[in-house]
């Protein structure tokens, strides 16, 4: 299979709105143990991008999207019960689930997040 065909879908558990944004960053700093989206934690400091994941992230040979959890439930709202975050793959226009809510909550630091994603991709 042609991994250029392929797209990764990053689902953020957080909305778009600028509020949301402002709000999720002072929550990170200010209670992190309440924050409610571990994918943003792990792979964000307070405002931007850290950039071990950026690197990570191009290196991939995929094409890459990012979705707020509002973004995603308008773009696919058959899916718009999913727990979040999550990560998916859209392979012939067809969206799957490539790691779950619960595999992404559990992993501390971007190093167990780059292996599980890694495992899962050496499979496509």
């Amino acid at each position: 299979m042609d991994k250029n065909t392929h797209k990764l879908i990053f689902v953020y558990n957080a909305d778009s709105s600028v509020f949301s944004q402002i709000s999720d960053a002072v929550k990170k700093v200010v209670t992190p143990s309440k924050y409610e989206c571990n994918l943003c934690m792990v792979t964000y400091g307070p405002i931007s991008m850290k950039e071990e994941w950026r690197e990570f992230l191009n290196a991939l040979p995929f094409e890459k999207e990012f979705l707020h959890r509002d973004e995603f439930q308008k773009q696919y709202p058959e899916l718009a019960g999913t727990k979040l975050p999550a990560i998916f793959i859209s392979q012939n226009n067809t969206l799957s689930s490539l790691i779950s809510a619960e595999e992404i909550n559990i992993q501390k630091n971007i190093i167990g997040l780059k292996y599980i994603i890694n495992s899962k991709i050496k499979s496509i």
